[in-house]
């Protein structure tokens, strides 16, 4: 059986199979600027491979939650014109982290306050005598008030 000589860039097919995405995924993340392709003499897209890590940071972030603009924020950190190192990785994972250890803040001050409102049975944040006694916090504006951190 002849085996398929290695090349350094991937069709669009390739990365599809190799990141588990459908090929219109990458073409929408090709368009909001997350990954990049080139194109060869017959004008197809090419991939360079690192792209299947970007694709994989992606999936991941995305899968938690976290909004295209910040993943497309992180990932402008990377370099474009090279396969990022390790280092331009960790340099990443530094810059994110803040932003991800806030993210993970919010989440649990929704788990843990959220279920306390409910565990209560009210309902209402505006009549709650517990959480919101003469609803002092409409007096600050509209908004979810309590997952705010200066009201913890």
């Amino acid at each position: 059986m002849e085996s398929k000589p290695k090349t350094s860039l991937l069709s669009v097919g390739e990365v599809a199979v190799r990141s588990g995405l459908s090929v219109s995924a990458i073409h929408f993340y090709e368009s909001k600027g997350l990954i990049h392709s080139r194109r060869n003499a017959g004008n197809q897209r090419r991939y360079r491979r690192d792209v299947l890590r970007r694709l994989a940071v992606i999936r991941i972030a995305q899968r938690t939650g976290i909004p295209l603009a910040s993943i497309a924020e992180a990932l402008d950190t990377l370099p474009q014109a090279r396969t990022p190192t390790v280092e331009d990785w960790r340099r990443l994972s530094r810059h994110w982290r803040k932003e991800l250890d806030a993210r993970i803040e919010r989440l649990m001050q929704l788990r843990d306050q959220l279920s306390g409102c409910i565990g209560c049975g009210c309902l209402s944040l505006k009549k709650c005598p517990l959480r919101n006694p003469q609803d002092a916090l409409g007096q600050e504006g509209s908004g979810p008030r309590l997952l705010d951190a200066e009201h913890l």
